[in-house]
């Protein structure tokens, strides 16, 4: 038995409560349960319970075995000098008060439903599993599940913004400045998402403004702060950069590169960080105010419009330096800006309309229900197990649900979890 579920089946009055008795006889009537505390001091605050027809207002403690609370050395602690039940699953041993009173003790042991115990150790058996419920998730009433996706992904989008929002911190509430870094994060994808957030902030914004008139000017820039311009090379387009580079490093005093700081392993031709570069760099040659313009767009169509954004002419040739390619414009694809949307323009929106008191949920969802499912080896596996994602709002849900429920064994704070435990 563990002391989690003890505080599962308080929380949630998940044991017999017909004609309750403490330890010594007395009538117990649970009237509140009290507030879960996930601070120090006593598990549940202001409970309020009617023990032989006397209601008492207080906190609850909760152990497996009632001499636990010598163990944990509850009897030296003012804390818990205001405990009006001792919640245990077994009880081995009285336990006083400083003035020496009992405390009244219920222990659950014989209260709890045998098929409610069957369905957590089932939940929580040692057998290798990819997650606790595979057997069972399948099985879920469909309303709890929409409605806790629908939880878990703006959990998910919370996540987001506490780093949104440290940025908007250093750069005084820039949001055009947190945007470029954003998009540079994204721009990356999962190989190069490090290497390109860390150029962004070695740049100040102001720096890109001034050198966006021009896009070459933004690809040497932008080539150089990523030590990409560091070697010998008889290709004219990349001396051509390395010089204006050069000329850049000097004038706006920026942190040299030492080495490359890029990576092409296991990279497509098409997101090679030389392409990703040029595309970022025609992005904001053309757009000036991104995110004025950007937090104004309303429809999918028009965000697809409006950041449809090729290479520059050496890139519509070219993968790397070194060798030429068949011509093609290499604009930004719908399934690329779809990224953008989820990892940065919809987390960045959520973000600014909360600090305005202009938070439309149903907006939000809308827009990303809209777009299609993400491909990887998470949705995947909740495909073998029959949970099919119609959309990106459920693929962003269900990554939530395994990274930091699944995976942390938090079964008893999941709905999922839930359900099958009361079911």
């Amino acid at each position: 038995m563990k002391e989690d579920l003890l505080h599962y089946l308080w929380q949630y009055k998940l044991f017999y409560t017909n004609n309750l008795r403490t330890t010594n006889g007395a009538t117990l009537d649970v009237v509140l349960v009290g507030v879960p505390n996930t601070n120090s001091g006593p598990d549940f605050f202001n409970a309020q319970l009617r023990i032989d027809k006397q209601l008492w207002a207080g906190n609850v403690e909760i152990h497996v075995k009632s001499s636990d609370w010598y163990v944990h050395n509850h009897e030296n602690d003012e804390n818990y000098d205001n405990v009006i039940l001792h919640v245990v699953w077994e009880h081995d041993v009285a336990v006083f008060t400083k003035d020496n009173t009992e405390i009244p003790t219920l222990e659950l042991q014989q209260l709890v439903s045998k098929d409610l115990l069957a369905t957590y150790h089932k939940l929580f058996s040692k057998q290798q599993k990819w997650i606790n419920c595979e057997q069972d998730i399948v099985d879920v009433n469909e309303f709890v599940f929409h409605n806790w996706k629908e939880r878990l992904y703006f959990e998910r989008l919370e996540q987001k913004a506490l780093l949104i929002e440290v940025l908007l911190v250093e750069t005084n509430n820039n949001w055009e400045a947190v945007l470029f870094q954003l998009l540079a994060k994204n721009f990356g994808l999962k190989t190069n998402a490090t290497a390109f957030f860390e150029m962004a902030q070695q740049i100040d914004f102001s720096i890109v403004r001034k050198e966006a008139k021009q896009v070459f000017n933004l690809e040497s820039l932008f080539f150089g702060q990523l030590g990409m311009l560091k070697e010998t090379s008889e290709n004219a387009y990349y001396n051509k950069l390395k010089k204006e580079y050069n000329y850049q490093l000097k004038k706006y005093k920026l942190p040299k590169a030492d080495r490359s700081m890029v990576e092409y392993f296991r990279l497509r031709p098409p997101n090679f960080p030389t392409i990703r570069i040029s595309q970022l760099a025609s992005l904001y040659s053309l757009q000036q105010n991104l995110f004025a313009e950007l937090i104004q767009l309303k429809t999918l169509d028009a965000i697809y419009d409006f950041l449809s954004v090729s290479v520059s002419e050496f890139w519509k040739t070219h993968y790397t330096f070194e060798k030429e390619s068949l011509k093609r414009n290499k604009k930004l694809t719908k399934s690329f800006i779809d990224l953008l949307l989820i990892n940065t323009i919809i987390p960045l929106k959520f973000v600014y309309l909360k600090q305005y008191d202009k938070l439309d949920q149903a907006v939000f969802m809308k827009l990303i229900e809209q777009l299609k499912p993400e491909k990887n080896s998470v949705i995947d596996n909740f495909l073998i197990l029959k949970i099919k994602s119609k959309n990106a709002f459920e693929t962003q849900a269900l990554l939530q649900l395994k990274r930091n429920y699944c995976e942390k064994q938090k079964c008893l704070q999941c709905a999922i979890g839930n359900y099958l435990l009361k079911s």
